[in-house]
């Protein structure tokens, strides 16, 4: 019998490819996004071309009780979910005093809310089972502090805690929590967070989605509590701890404005 996950944010970047990762593995899978008419095209390629399981669910998880809707439907169909992928995010662009507050509500439900409550709902079932794997998509931005992209700095500082702490709570249990952590990559994110075409992070050689994608597959089988792609990374993830924290703001800033 094919174990079955629920990726979130599926239609585009890493939630995509993490859907043909699962989907090459022979894993059946819940896809959702907004797009509707990107979710129904991903489900045809995938069960043509690897003869599983595709439901597709269209839902704004950045709407209050988004996640105990999308918990619902996938209830009302029987289907057990083995592994749960919390991937959908998005991140904003600008000094907070000036950005849009209603589109920070929406990151913060989408980002730390939707996240938090998938987990409560399905950690549950998974504990009662003995068995199942939870992958919260972190970022390199969780380990330092964000001028310019406050909010969503801390946003993922909230993701990678609450996923370590996690992780140790269920620890011998059977089930395991990863936080994956990508640095910049090639995945529509800077469009969406409003950075422009001429960015620091665009102008970088950065991995494709499809590489995150298979890293966070490959250390979320293993159980992997913390996951950080690629050495250049993991080596500025860890510097943050030995230089003041003033210091690290600061460098940000500098990366973020040039």
């Amino acid at each position: 019998m094919n174990n079955t996950a629920l990726i979130t944010g599926a239609s585009s970047g890493i939630g995509l490819e993490l859907a043909r990762v699962h989907a090459a593995h022979g894993d059946n899978l819940v896809l959702v996004a907004r797009n509707k008419s990107k979710l129904d095209e991903l489900k045809k390629e995938l069960e043509k071309e690897y003869h599983i399981f595709v439901f597709t669910i269209k839902k704004d998880l950045s709407q209050p009780d988004a996640a105990q809707e999308v918990y619902d439907e996938i209830n009302s169909k029987s289907i057990r979910i083995d592994y749960l992928i919390n991937n959908a995010g998005f991140g904003d662009f600008g000094m907070f005093s000036e950005t849009s507050w209603e589109k920070e509500l929406r990151m913060i439900n989408l980002n730390i809310v939707a996240l938090t409550q998938f987990t409560k709902l399905y950690l549950k079932e998974m504990l009662a089972s003995g068995s199942g794997k939870i992958m919260n998509v972190s970022s390199t931005a969780a380990f330092m502090p964000g001028p310019k992209m406050a909010v969503y700095f801390a946003t993922k500082a909230f993701v990678q805690h609450f996923s370590e702490a996690v992780a140790n709570e269920v620890s011998g249990s059977g089930v395991t929590v990863t936080a994956l952590c990508p640095g910049a990559t090639e995945s529509g994110f800077t469009a969406a967070a409003g950075l422009g075409e001429d960015n620091f992070i665009d102008k970088q050689k950065t991995p494709t989605s499809r590489e995150v994608a298979e890293y966070g597959y490959k250390t979320m089988m293993k159980g992997k509590t913390v996951a950080i792609h690629g050495m250049k990374n993991y080596l500025m993830a860890n510097s943050v701890r030995l230089v003041p924290r003033a210091l690290a703001a600061k460098s940000v800033r500098f990366m973020m404005e040039r």
